[in-house]
């Protein structure tokens, strides 16, 4: 099962009912959409010369696109990803490394690591989610999602987890080959 196919079935609200996708998604929903922005957020965030304290797993250092994103940076990620294309396999493996270190340096490290182990998955609630994605964060995200502040958050809380459990079935952060085949 991909990643899309996780996504998909996170598509029904609570009675089962599809949510409708936004305009200009490629026919994704809202919730969808929030997980795959935030996941390219933080590949993006994470490899930008302003946070020289975390080491770039790409050739060349800090500062580069993962390799297989269009160019553009986050925007044009996004709007591969939204016009109906893939995700790359770098984006969700930055995305989910940048996640899980930003969660160390917020102090939730241990309930990011329960999302790539192997155990049960530790819920996170909107204010400590907040904490590790940041005013910026949450700006970029509703722009691109057109979901309120609240909204974002609490979806993302809600299935984060799950997605990122997925992305790690090795109970590991994902290589970018192992992240393209989960895709």
């Amino acid at each position: 099962m991909g990643l899309l196919d996780v996504l998909n079935g996170m598509q029904n609200g609570p009675r089962g009912q599809p949510q409708p996708a936004a305009p200009g998604s490629g026919g994704m929903s809202k919730i969808t959409m929030a997980l795959l922005a935030f996941l390219a957020y933080k590949a993006y965030k994470g490899s930008q010369p302003a946070q020289a304290s975390v080491p770039s797993p790409y050739p060349g250092g800090q500062g580069r696109e993962p390799q297989g994103a269009e160019a553009g940076g986050l925007a044009g990620v996004l709007r591969t990803i939204f016009g109906g294309g893939s995700v790359p396999g770098p984006v969700l493996s930055r995305g989910v490394g940048n996640t899980v270190q930003d969660f160390e340096r917020s102090g939730q490290g241990e309930i990011a690591r329960s999302w790539v182990g192997r155990g049960q998955n530790r819920p996170v609630e909107p204010e400590k989610l907040e904490a590790a994605l940041g005013e910026d964060g949450i700006r970029d995200l509703m722009r691109q999602t057109g979901m309120e502040r609240d909204e974002l958050l609490a979806t993302l809380s809600e299935h984060l987890p799950r997605v990122i459990d997925h992305l790690t079935p090795e109970g590991r952060l994902p290589t970018e080959q192992e992240a393209s085949r989960l895709a």
